[in-house]
């Protein structure tokens, strides 16, 4: 078994693994893992596509012989129960590992310790949590979706320096570069589904799509830009003025439109075009309710949740409470007075601004990226 003092850095190697699989194990946890035996690495692995193999298997399968009485590094813990496949907890005991150091505990309710339960009644050794803040991070979506039946919500926006979004005209192309929009893209493929509204489906025509040329900008290996399932983009529709010909339907990749429209004879021309409705309740202001929206993609098993969005909706999401992370890309333009703003938040005083928490800002190309979190009501 490995060193006390060496627990870290296995469980950071293990950590990089899991990176390896947060664009193509969606909806599962992006989960990485290495075995040790005599303080080297024997085997390594992270959580292939949905119904594949887990982190587990895949390092065992590397390690081969070397699994037995070796120390499994694993950032989450083994799961337990017969999904779309065994339980991992069962196949390393099954490979004579000795030992299971876990980074955090899954809060799956099929799993919720169960999975260290069986490791310890079969005699393995069971350690941790080690470098649990950073493994519960690099699957916050995940642990979101499981503890509050909510997707985990970023709100992607650019912008120029003086805070607007577009010309009067409604003229937006291009306010950020090309690195820019490649780490939107990036933000696509890490997102289970993409939400827009029909305001800007109408006015811009967009693919909300991933490219695979924008991934490689962005500096994902080719291998796995290959493997990249599109994310569902959501059309939020309450009226149900969705026109079969738009762009976004030309596409590869699944579409779900919601609407408030019960009407089934206007929703078989969509139906044709290959697209999904959804029949969602009004709130109060005569539109689509946007918690119910999260819930539904929720139970749909959508983790993480970009939001691509004019004004209002940007606006509403947040005035709502429901937005959990910005991602505002920043140019060095001004386009005016005239143009269009961030967001649209009808505030008269100062008391009513919302705050904002800055987590980071890094330069991307020409262009200033700005990550934050709203800040609660009482902080």
């Amino acid at each position: 078994m490995a060193h006390q003092f060496n627990h870290a850095h296995f469980m950071q190697l293990a950590l990089e693994q899991a990176t390896s699989a947060q664009l193509i194990a969606r909806p599962n946890p992006a989960v990485g893992c290495v075995l040790v035996k005599q303080n080297k690495v024997v085997g390594a692995g992270f959580t292939q596509e949905a119904g594949a193999a887990h982190a587990e298997i895949m390092a065992i399968q590397a390690a081969a012989d070397n699994a037995l009485g070796a120390t499994a590094y694993v950032t989450l813990e083994p799961c337990s129960h017969y999904g779309r496949t065994s339980p991992c907890s069962l196949a390393l005991i099954e490979a004579g590992v000795a030992c299971v150091v876990y980074g955090c505990q899954d809060p799956n309710p099929k799993v919720a310790g169960e999975g260290l339960a069986k490791l310890r009644m079969a005699g393995v050794e069971v350690i941790g949590p080690v470098m649990q803040a950073q493994c519960e991070t690099s699957n916050q979506a995940f642990f979101q979706r499981m503890t509050r039946g909510k997707p985990y919500v970023i709100n992607k926006m650019a912008m120029s320096l003086d805070g607007r979004t577009a010309m009067e005209s409604g003229e937006s192309q291009w306010i950020t570069g090309p690195q820019a929009r490649a780490q939107v893209h990036l933000l696509r493929a890490q997102s289970c589904a993409v939400i827009t509204g029909i305001g800007s489906v109408l006015r811009d025509d967009p693919s909300m799509n991933v490219r695979a040329s924008e991934l490689l900008m962005s500096g994902v290996p080719d291998a796995t830009v290959k493997r990249v399932k599109q994310p569902l983009r959501v059309i939020l529709d309450s009226q149900l003025r969705m026109p079969v010909t738009a762009k976004l339907l030309q596409q590869s990749g699944p579409v779900l439109v919601v609407t408030c429209v019960t009407d089934l004879k206007r929703h078989q021309p969509l139906i044709e075009a290959g697209v999904e409705l959804l029949v969602c309740a009004l709130n109060d202001d005569a539109k689509v309710d946007l918690a119910a929206v999260l819930k539904a993609l929720s139970q749909r098993q959508c983790n993480q949740v970009l939001i691509e969005a004019g004004a209002g909706l940007s606006g509403a999401f947040l005035t709502e409470g429901l937005t959990d992370h910005l991602v505002v890309f920043m140019a060095p333009k001004l386009l005016g007075s005239k143009a269009k703003a961030l967001f649209n938040l009808p505030l008269d005083k100062m008391s009513q601004a919302h705050g904002l928490d800055i987590k980071q800002i890094t330069q991307v190309g020409y262009d200033w990226r700005i990550d934050a979190t709203p800040k609660s009501a009482d902080s």
